[in-house]
């Protein structure tokens, strides 16, 4: 399980998440009613090979794409297709890049034009659930207390935390050892060491926690199809504090511009 990385991977593997969030906020300018998600990702594509890489999920495992596209009671791994975003929408949009041999992954989730109370805020709580969680990644603390840590969060407003799917080490290889579930027993798990990079990725349903699978062997939903959220961020077990390998400050930064807000501001009364 040992995924240890020296300082210049970790340097490098900044260098990938970085661009990966510079992406999302390429995708937050163009991000509105009437676009489709496969324009998201043509613009995604174009923006990562004119940086000097390549996508971290295009042909990962058969993933035909370059972007993950989830709308609405799509919880992960949506495909993007000619669906036209709509207003009251919500995507969440998981993006990776490959460059000098590592990989970066960040996801992010959006609301398309104003979007209802109860949605807005199932994205705050997500959002928040996840810097939670990220406080809990430093040396000797356990995975646990990061699961536990999102878990009570979320289920303290009222929603659910998806159990089947989790966040994962990161390097080399996009999935490395070890898992990261988003539930779990405070000083329970795999101790947490200085220097390993791990994703947390909490998702949060509305509703209840169950999944499925569609036909197309990729998205996963909602078993009720009831909304859930997704946000991700790739950090390293540090001493005293969790390092941010990626950002959501150039995705932010768009959306204030464009919308005078983040996602769960725009809401409806």
């Amino acid at each position: 399980m040992l995924n240890d990385k020296t300082r210049e991977a970790i340097e490098i593997m900044r260098e990938c998440n970085l661009l990966v969030s510079r992406t999302l906020a390429e995708v937050a300018a163009i991000l509105e009613p009437g676009v489709t998600t496969l324009e998201l990702d043509r613009i995604a594509e174009q923006f990562i090979t004119d940086s000097g890489a390549e996508p971290g999920f295009k042909g990962y495992n058969g993933f035909p794409k370059t972007l993950c596209t989830s709308v609405n009671s799509q919880v992960v791994h949506g495909i993007p297709s000619d669906y036209v975003l709509k207003e009251n929408d919500i995507v969440s949009i998981d993006c990776g890049v490959r460059m000098k041999g590592y990989y970066g992954d960040t996801a992010y989730t959006f609301a398309v034009g104003e979007i209802d109370s109860r949605v807005a805020e199932l994205l705050r709580v997500t959002y928040e659930s996840l810097y939670r969680g990220i406080e809990q990644a430093v040396s000797g603390k356990r995975l646990g207390d990061i699961g536990f840590a999102v878990q009570q969060h979320a289920e303290a407003a009222g929603f659910s935390v998806v159990r089947e799917m989790v966040g994962h080490g990161i390097g080399e290889k996009l999935h490395e050892d070890p898992e990261v579930p988003n539930y779990g027993k405070r000083g329970r798990g795999s101790l947490l060491r200085e220097g390993m990079v791990i994703c947390i990725e909490p998702m949060i349903n509305l509703g209840g926690r169950s999944i499925v699978q569609e036909a197309d062997g990729w998205t996963i939903r909602t078993r009720d199809n009831k909304p859930s959220a997704h946000y991700e961020l790739p950090v390293v077990v540090s001493k005293d504090s969790a390092d941010i390998l990626s950002t959501f400050e150039y995705i932010e930064e768009v959306l204030l511009t464009k919308n005078n807000g983040l996602p769960w501001q725009n809401r409806k009364p």
